[in-house]
């Protein structure tokens, strides 16, 4: 096998929410539904975890953009007080974030020091969320023959922010523009992953993804990426600003705010991970081409019993080693994997579910 990085450099924005660690069910593809136990959620302030369907309920803030409401959540911090305090995630390596990257990072406007404390917070970027997702396979599912993203930030726009006069360092995404109604099937003012919304009661209510990280199955939110592909893969806003934050291959540099994540490109189809995992998979058994909504139950279905594309997640931040946990970012750097033939046509390209090991398995020359 041979891992890369592809000609143009794709950093997605992905968020882990569930530490799926002690059970084995998913690994043995047992029929798993119900809601997930709060102790295994890295995130307090999640609301709830729906297995049945994917979904994740959060809390959901208010701010504009130049006299336009948008609506936002709040994922990571790079100050673990305030992680804490929040029940988010503590990331300390996005305050590494404007390193060579100023704009990398919006300066918002706020009567409140804490991010989400006040609805008067002023964003300086903005998302269309008009475009239509689109995704066509090609011959053999991935790559694709044509694709646009569903969602485009402008070039203020970042999901990280800080509040003008502070430090800290949030990922705090946009995922709905406007006062209502918000369109939550073809999802042309909200997030292509928002499959309900309530600004009353201040709750949106997510799908999330399946994926893997040291051996364990995990959940995480994804908002964005900056390449335009990547953006239509994970169902997110295509956000260029990003692009140059610190560091490509930089996954085990404490100075830098990327981590590496493996997205096998040929590994097995099938309905469900493991065996199969992929981009191919996610395609043709993950349904990618169509709409995600609740009225698309076929979608959802797909995917909860183990369409997603699997990929391999190589930080966590809730890892013993206080070394490694620290590594944890929200920013991830995709290293497309590509089996050999010969493990093609061995029937080796099975799911992976270790960073690790796929390193190991690129050095002996699968």
């Amino acid at each position: 096998m041979s891992h890369r990085m592809t000609s143009h450099h794709v950093s997605m924005v992905m968020l882990l929410v569930g530490l799926m660690s002690v059970p084995a069910f998913a690994q043995d593809n047992e029929d798993v539904r119900g809601d997930l136990p709060a102790n295994q959620l890295t995130m307090q302030s999640v609301l709830n975890v729906d297995l049945s369907r994917d979904i994740a309920r959060v809390p959901l803030f208010k701010g504009t953009v130049k006299g336009t409401t948008v609506w936002y959540v709040i994922m990571d911090v790079s100050d673990r007080d305030l992680a804490r305090e929040l029940g988010i995630n503590f990331a300390p390596r996005l305050a590494n974030a404007t390193d060579g990257c100023p704009g990398c990072v919006q300066k918002v406007k706020s009567s409140n020091s804490v991010l989400g404390r006040a609805d008067d917070v002023e964003f300086g970027g903005l998302i269309d969320f008009s475009p239509a997702r689109i995704y066509v396979p090609g011959a053999m599912a991935f790559p694709p023959v044509e694709t646009q993203a569903g969602a485009i930030g402008d070039r203020n726009y970042t999901d990280l922010v800080r509040v003008q006069g502070t430090t800290a360092v949030f990922n705090a995404p946009i995922v709905a523009v406007g006062d209502g109604p918000f369109d939550v099937l073809e999802h042309t003012n909200t997030n292509d992953r928002v499959m309900s919304i309530d600004t009353d009661n201040r709750i949106v209510d997510l799908l999330f993804i399946r994926a893997f990280s040291h051996g364990q199955d995990v959940f995480y939110f994804s908002f964005g990426s900056t390449s335009a592909l990547g953006a239509v893969l994970e169902r997110g806003t295509f956000v260029p600003a990003q692009g140059l934050l610190p560091f490509q291959n930089g996954s085990q540099d404490p100075d830098g705010t990327r981590s590496a994540i493996f997205a096998f490109t040929n590994g097995q189809t099938g309905p469900t991970s493991p065996p199969a995992q992929g981009l191919r998979h996610v395609v043709i058994d993950g349904l990618l081409p169509q709409e995600a909504n609740l009225a698309n139950t076929a979608v959802l279905e797909a995917l909860r019993i183990g369409g997603d594309s699997h990929n391999v997640l190589d930080s966590f931040p809730t890892l013993r080693n206080p070394r490694l946990a620290r590594l944890y970012t929200p920013m991830w750097d995709t290293r497309f994997a590509v089996w050999t033939p010969s493990a093609v046509n061995s029937g080796l390209n099975v799911a992976q579910t270790d960073a690790n090991e796929i390193r190991q398995l690129a050095v002996r020359g699968w």
